[in-house]
C-alpha cells in the first residue's frame, strides 16, 4: 500500500470508488441521492483544483482509498474520506486523515458525517476530533460537525 497525492487522471477512479464506498452511508440513511452519490466528474475536478486530493493504492496500483480537502480562513475542510469496502478496518482511513493534516497543516481541521455513522464518528474522535455542531439537513438526516485544533 502506498499513500500519494492524486493526479487529475485518477479522478474518475476515485469517483467510482466514492460511489461504491458511500453505498453503506446511503443504506444507513435510507437515502440513495446523497451528494457523494450524485457528484459528477466535473464537480470532483473543481474540488481537485480548489484543494488537495490524496489516494491510497494497493500492490496492483488500484485506488483503494482517498480523502480531499481545501483550506479557507486557517481551517482545512476535510471531505470524502473513502476506503474500498473490502479494505475497511485496516487503518487506511486513519492514515489518510493523518496524512492530509500533515500535508496541509492548519490551526484547525473540520469535517462532518451523518449522525448515524457511528464508526466514522468513533474514528474521528479517536484521532482528536470533537463534535461541535449538529445540523438537521433533511427530515431523516442530521450532520455531526467535528473539529480539531492544533
Amino acid at each position: 500500500m502506498k499513500l500519494l497525492k492524486a493526479e487529475m487522471s485518477d479522478l474518475s477512479s476515485i469517483l467510482e470508488l466514492q460511489y461504491l464506498a458511500y453505498q453503506s452511508e446511503a443504506k444507513l440513511n435510507n437515502n440513495y441521492s446523497i451528494p457523494p452519490l450524485m457528484q459528477t466528474l466535473e464537480e470532483i475536478k473543481q474540488e481537485y483544483e480548489k484543494g488537495i486530493v490524496l489516494k491510497v493504492i494497493d500492490e496492483n496500483r488500484s485506488i483503494i482509498g482517498s480523502v480531499r480537502g481545501y483550506v479557507e480562513n486557517d481551517t482545512l475542510y476535510i471531505g470524502k474520506l473513502i476506503v474500498h469496502p473490502g479494505h475497511q478496518g485496516r487503518g487506511i482511513g486513519t492514515q489518510l486523515l493523518n496524512e492530509i493534516e500533515k500535508v496541509c497543516p492548519q490551526p484547525r481541521y473540520e469535517l462532518f458525517t451523518s449522525d448515524k455513522s457511528i464508526r466514522n464518528i468513533k474514528l474521528y474522535e479517536r484521532l482528536g476530533y470533537v463534535q461541535y455542531q449538529v445540523k438537521q439537513v433533511a427530515p431523516n438526516l442530521k450532520f455531526i460537525y467535528l473539529e480539531k485544533n492544533r
